[in-house]
């Protein structure tokens, strides 16, 4: 199976809640409140992925408490804690773009100029734009290891072939 047709993680169980088995929800979702509408919702344990069932959510201070079907003690959520919780990529809701970050994850990029920079290992949230983490060739001309490329459509990001996995940039080399 493709690393594309793993299921991604969308968020985790933290600390239990109360002593009827409600347990904190972290959400990693851009709207946090969208994580209780995927279907199904998966877990990753030590058994491996399995479904679970939310019954029922609320918000609490700045996050959210959840119930989980079967769990409805204490002792028995507290197995949850720090567990994974994926959805299938099929799941996930169609883009305005044509791709999500995970999909340039492994893209190589170059300059508009041909010059190969390396692979996309990671992107970054900044605040003003997200960024690329590029690890440089292991010969690089210009002895980088990795580099850190905006993502700004037309300024700098000058195509994104997600099919081809190429990613053509107005960037120079040793920056």
């Amino acid at each position: 199976m493709s690393d594309k047709a793993q299921p991604i993680e969308i968020g985790k169980f933290g600390a239990v809640y109360g002593i009827k088995g409600w347990l904190k929800v972290h959400s990693y979702t851009d709207d946090p409140e969208s994580i209780f509408q995927y279907k199904p919702l998966l877990m990753k344990s030590a058994g491996g992925i399995q479904e679970v069932i939310i019954t029922d959510w609320k918000r609490h201070n700045k996050g959210f408490v959840a119930k989980v079907d079967g769990y409805d003690v204490r002792e028995e959520v507290q197995a949850l804690v720090g567990i994974e919780l994926l959805v299938n990529p099929s799941s996930l809701p169609e883009l305005e773009a044509d791709f999500y970050w995970r999909d340039l994850v492994g893209c190589q990029v170059k300059t508009d100029k041909g010059y190969h920079l390396g692979v996309v290992t990671d992107l970054m949230e900044t605040g003003s734009n997200d960024v690329l983490v590029v690890k440089a060739n292991s010969n690089d001309a210009f002895g980088q290891k990795e580099r850190l490329v905006p993502f700004i459509e037309e300024q700098v990001i000058s195509n994104v072939d997600i099919a081809g996995q190429l990613i053509t940039v107005n960037w120079e080399p040793d920056f």
